[in-house]
Formats: C-alpha cells, structure tokens, sequence
C-alpha cells in the first residue's frame, strides 16, 4: 500500500477516502476530504491505521456496483478487529439503495447521497444520523470546502443532475434533476483556482451544454466559457460532458474564439444505429451528430474528439452493431470509452423487449475496442516528429522515472524531465506513438 500522502501528529484522526466512478465522483470526494480536513482528520492512504473509511460509489454500471459490494465486503474483517472503525457509503449507490445497505452490511456506518454532503458536517460533530440521502433544493447554491488532488489541474462543477432521461441511465434518479450553479460562484471558485497557481479547470456536468437553463440571468454556456476566459491566472480550460443534441453554433464559435479553450470535446455518440439511438432516447439521429463533427472539425481543424460507446443495447441487431463499427471507421474518433450495457433500475430500457446475451455482448464489445485502438495508434502515429505544447502535471503512473502531462488535445505525453517543469508548459518533440500516449523529449521552455 501507498505511505500516508501527509505527516499529522500521532492524536489527528485520519481519513481514507476510495472513490469509484466519473470526474464528478472524484470531485465530490475532493469535498468530503475538504469536509473531514476542517475538522481535523488527516487523509491517508492506507487502511492500517485509519479512523473512518469512505467509499464514493457508482451505479451507472453493473461492474462498478459489483466492485463495490467486493470492497465492502472486504472490509467487515477490518470492523471486527477494530469496532471504533467508521465505514461511510457515499455517492449514487448510497441514494440508489438507501436503508437496503445495512440489511445487506450492517458494519456501515453512515449512508448519505451525493446531494447530502453536507451532512456529513453533522455526523463527525455529534455521530447521531445513520441516513442521509434528501435531496437538496438549495444544494446547487452552497459552497462546501475542498482539499484538492494535485496543484495543476482543477475540477469545477458547473451544475448537478440531468433532465435528459436516457433510457438507459440512471443519474437522473440518484442525482437529481439539472440546477446550474450561479455565474459569479463559479466565476469565484475559478479565481481562487488561479490564485493558487492551478493552470487548467475542467468544468463538469452531466450535460455542460444546458447550463443556465431557467436562469433569469441571460447566461448560458458559451457565455459563461467567455466570462471564464478573461480570468488572469488560469491557462487551458476544459469541460465535459456535452450532450450532442444541445451543441450549438456559439459552443463552437467559443471554442474557436478563445485560445484557453483546449482543443478537445467528449461527445458521447453511443450508437450508430438510428434506431438503437431512437430506443435509446437520445434525441438525435446519426447523421445529424455528424454533421457536428463536421462543423467542429471545420472550425477547429485539430480538434480532438473522444466518445462512448454502449454495445448489446436492448434490441440491437447485427445490422445496428455495424452502423457503430461503420460509424468509428467514418468519423475516426481519437479515443472511446466502451461499455456493454448494464441493466439498471429504475431506468426505461428495462422493460425493452430483445435483451442481448453476455456472450453477444462480450463479443460486440472486443470487436469495437479492437478497432478504435487500430484507428487510435494510427492517429496516434501522425503526431510522431511533431512538437506539442504539454501541462506537465507530475510522475507518470507507469513510469516513475519519467513525468507526465497533457497536450491541448489532451493525449497522455511521458518525456524524462525534472521536477521544475511540473506546472509549467513546454515544448516536446514527439519520438514515438504508443496506443494510449504518446513519448516525446523536452524542446523547450515557454
């Protein structure tokens, strides 16, 4: 296991906090970590000497939900040896199933949603509430504290929850409905981002393109993309996800327009059949998302563009699988996520008729993987000779000689360098394409 990430006298409590799931789960773990810093625990990570364990979990997907029942179950030994062990369930399992956890695992302590992070404030003060999973009206409007992971790139969360009711997923019923957060606090929390010394913010929502929708306040997202851009201090700025029904004209028109903005949008496609993207309620056809393709590779010519993909979707015949393949071959994503579909409750597609095998699944799934990491180091390969400005961000994970960043485009760059260039950017020569990153040396400094 990692040694602990800080030194705390021998009587500070301590934290460990795991987290599974998307960049939003990690940044709410970055608030129950910032929760649990204004009250004196320390964070580790190592579950040896640990006072309370946290675990921020996902349900989008079966696998994530298997997971997660491993780990905790994994944990009960840890509970009996030592019965002052708090065991904390968060996140969108926690709201998903509620009271059902302690039938299931009556060693955990506190269960509360990703809407109620704010009560956790309340159970380290007085250890009185076992529940919490209340959706918040206001919870868009409150400001928790965070303790951030890294010093280079930030997460702010521009809005909550969804409206859009994909057949097949869950969010909307374990995060609620959209609410944009007010301008000016995000505007604020970017400032105080850049005055720390962070160079690059992602802003995240499940669907980015809808902020501002009911706001009285005429601000929608490419007006707020402007307001963030003039702040001094920060120099990339990101966003994910968009919706590729709401991706508008002025979106692309901001992206093209200020040079903060990355060159690279996630643009989840999901299928290429018209009719599994019908079942799927996603409110677009094929053609009409690649029509936007061709606009933002029209106006912004190196862009890069990342998707995901659910395969063995209900009803999904061997006709729709290869409008997907087809699909990948025309547009050339330069990298995809790829799911097989996962039954989840609550959800419309449920109770569709024609529900493909795990084997099928299994097979549709290699077969795109297979072929978007041909199309990937191929696209990979064209950037070889090239010399690409990178955010160096600190060790690479698989090589500990080596550091790491990210191009506008946002390809993984490992290059040997030293500690001084982390936070900075820099120029590398791009010796060799691998399939998920690229190896360069240092050029020069900026």
């Amino acid at each position: 296991m990692a040694e602990e990430s800080e030194i705390y006298k021998e009587n500070h409590p301590k934290v460990f906090i795991l987290t599974f799931g998307c960049q939003m789960n990690v940044h709410d773990s970055e608030k129950i970590a910032g929760i649990f810093s204004e009250y004196g625990y320390g964070q580790t990570k190592t579950l040896k000497s640990t006072d309370v364990i946290v675990i921020n979990t996902c349900s989008v997907r079966e696998k994530a939900e298997q997971k997660f029942y491993s780990e905790l179950g994994r944990l009960r030994c840890l509970k009996e040896k030592n019965p002052d062990l708090k065991i904390l369930v968060a996140g969108c399992i926690a709201q998903q199933k509620g009271e059902d956890l302690f039938k299931r695992f009556p060693y955990v302590d506190l269960v509360f949603g990703p809407q109620s992070l704010n009560s956790l404030q309340k159970w380290i003060k007085e250890k009185s509430i076992r529940i919490a999973l209340s959706n918040d009206p206001e919870y868009h409007l409150k400001t928790l504290p965070l303790k951030r992971e890294g010093q280079v790139r930030g997460w702010v969360s521009i809005m909550y929850g969804c409206d859009n009711f994909c057949s097949y997923c869950i969010v909307p019923y374990t995060r609620g409905r959209e609410r944009s957060r007010p301008g000016k606090d995000i505007c604020n929390e970017v400032k105080a981002l850049a005055e720390k010394g962070f160079k690059e913010i992602t802003l995240l929502g499940q669907n980015v393109n809808s902020y501002g929708k009911g706001f009285a306040e005429d601000v929608n997202f490419p007006r707020l993309l402007y307001l963030i851009h003039n702040i001094e201090g920060i120099q990339r700025i990101r966003f994910v996800t968009s919706h590729p029904r709401d991706l508008s004209n002025d979106l692309i028109k901001a992206m093209r327009e200020l040079p903060k903005i990355c060159e690279h949008i996630h643009l989840p496609l999901q299928a290429g059949s018209d009719k599994v993207l019908s079942m799927m309620n996603r409110g677009y056809t094929y053609i009409e998302y690649k029509e936007k393709i061709d606009r933002l590779r029209e106006a912004i010519p190196d862009i890069s563009i990342t998707t995901d993909i659910i395969v063995g979707f209900p009803g999904e015949g061997e006709e729709d699988f290869q409008c997907t393949l087809r699909a990948l071959e025309e547009i050339e994503f330069d990298g995809i996520f790829a799911f097989k579909y996962s039954k989840r409750p609550k959800t419309a597609a449920l109770n569709l008729p024609d529900h493909i095998s795990e084997k099928i699944k299994a097979q549709r799934l290699s077969m795109v993987l297979n072929l978007q990491d041909s199309i990937t180091y191929k696209k990979n390969k064209t950037l070889e000779g090239k010399t690409l400005e990178v955010l160096v961000e600190g060790l690479s994970e698989t090589d500990k000689d080596k550091l790491t960043g990210r191009t506008r485009a946002n390809k993984i760059v490992n290059f040997y360098g030293n500690s001084e260039h982390i936070g900075n950017r820099i120029n590398i020569k791009i010796l060799e394409a691998k399939q998920h990153s690229l190896y360069g040396e240092v050029e020069s400094r900026e």
